[in-house]
This record gives structure tokens, C-alpha cells and sequence, in this order.
């Protein structure tokens, strides 16, 4: 095992905008597409399939910024709090565009903006688990100061996300952390931050992913994350 990386503030940054451009580069791709059959196209078949193509493209492409927006941007000064009926609203949003069914269950309150980041960040591997599709459900429970967030993915070829590995504990060489590998290595360094322990393991034929306040080093079971 490798020590731990820790990815400097530029680099961090930088990756991370990658991997929100590599999120939106395909519907604004798809927007530019039907804008073209708009200009050149006289039947209006075509133009109502633009029409569409651009409608549908511009919703992916907005739900996709306000998800990144909250899991990967500042959302506010330090110390600051998210409403959980925000995140829902990101989340779900998000998934539309996906394969998986989605829900999501938490009480409407505010958590420390943080762990709403993590929470986030986990859906996305989770999304990870199920490329088939199938359904992804989340739930937040306990006390929003100190939660339990519990993710099942129920799909056919259901799967732990290789990221579970070595990206998320931190246990990989600074080289290895790409635009694709670094929200596997963010939501590793979100749970350290917040003081969570991260895990993932089949339960039959499902994928679940949890996290919770991790156990204090000499109290009992060490953290994953």
C-alpha cells in the first residue's frame, strides 16, 4: 500500500474542473448540433426533432451545473449549511439523464455543507455500481450533526466501483489521480474532512454503500475512507 496523496489546491482544482466539463460537454454538444439542423434544415419534421434535441439538452446540461455546483463548489462561505430538500432536488435532477431509477429519503433539514458534498459524491459512485441501470436509493438517517448516509443500488451486474479500492481510501500514486479518477479521490478526501468512514460491499446481488461518523483511533473499528 502506498502512502496516502494528498493533491495540491491547484491540482485539485484543475482536475476538478475536467471532470465538471467532461459532465457537460455532451449536451452543450448536443445544443450546438440542433442548432445547426435549425439553420440548415427546411423540414419541419427536422425542426420540431431539433427543437426537442435542444430542449431536452439545455434541462441535462442545467442539472448537471447545479449538481456540480453543490458537489464540487464552495455553495457558500466556510462553515456554511445546505438544505437537504436542496440536494434532493440537485440529486434527483442529475439522475434524470442516468440509466437508474432514483430516490432519495432524508429529513428536510440542514447538514453541514460538507457532508451534503460527500453525500453527493457518493451518489455519483454509486451511480458507478449499477452501468446498466437500475435503481439507486438513498437515505439519510440519525441526527443531521451526525449522520448515516445509506446508498442501495439494485441493478443486473451490480458492482463495488473499483474506485472503493485505492481512490477513495487516498492509497494511490499522485499520477493516478486523473480528471476520471478524481471525484473517487475527492469523495475519499470529503469523508476525512467530515470525520466519516466510508464503505461499500455486495449484500447479495445488491451494491451498498454507506457512511458514517468514523470510530476514534483506540475506540474500535478503524475507517475506510
Amino acid at each position: 500500500m502506498t502512502d496516502r496523496v494528498e493533491l495540491g489546491a491547484l491540482d485539485l482544482a484543475a482536475l476538478l474542473c475536467s471532470r465538471v466539463c467532461h459532465d457537460i460537454i455532451s449536451p452543450v454538444g448536443a445544443i450546438i448540433n440542433g442548432l445547426e439542423v435549425l439553420d440548415e434544415e427546411k423540414d419541419e419534421e427536422m425542426k420540431v426533432f431539433a427543437f426537442d434535441l435542444i430542449r431536452k439538452s439545455a434541462t441535462q446540461a442545467s442539472a448537471k451545473l447545479q449538481f456540480a455546483r453543490l458537489a464540487f463548489g464552495a455553495a457558500g462561505s466556510a462553515g456554511a449549511e445546505i438544505d437537504l430538500g436542496d440536494a434532493d432536488k440537485v440529486a434527483t435532477g442529475y439522475m434524470k439523464g442516468e440509466k437508474a431509477e432514483f430516490s432519495f429519503t432524508a429529513p428536510r433539514a440542514l447538514m453541514a455543507k460538507n457532508r451534503v458534498k460527500l453525500l453527493l459524491n457518493l451518489i455519483l459512485l454509486a451511480n458507478a455500481a449499477v452501468p446498466r441501470g437500475g435503481r439507486i436509493g438513498v437515505s439519510v438517517e440519525g441526527d443531521v450533526a451526525a449522520p448515516r448516509f445509506v446508498i442501495r443500488c439494485v441493478g443486473p451486474s451490480a458492482r463495488v466501483p473499483a474506485a472503493f479500492e485505492k481512490l477513495v481510501p487516498g492509497d494511490v500514486e499522485p499520477s493516478a489521480v486523473d480528471a476520471h479518477a478524481v471525484q473517487g479521490y475527492y469523495a475519499g478526501a470529503l469523508a476525512r474532512a467530515v470525520g466519516m468512514a466510508v464503505s461499500a460491499k455486495l449484500d447479495g446481488d445488491d451494491v451498498v454503500i454507506e457512511a458514517s461518523p468514523a470510530v476514534a483511533p483506540g475506540t474500535g473499528a478503524a475507517s475506510h475512507a
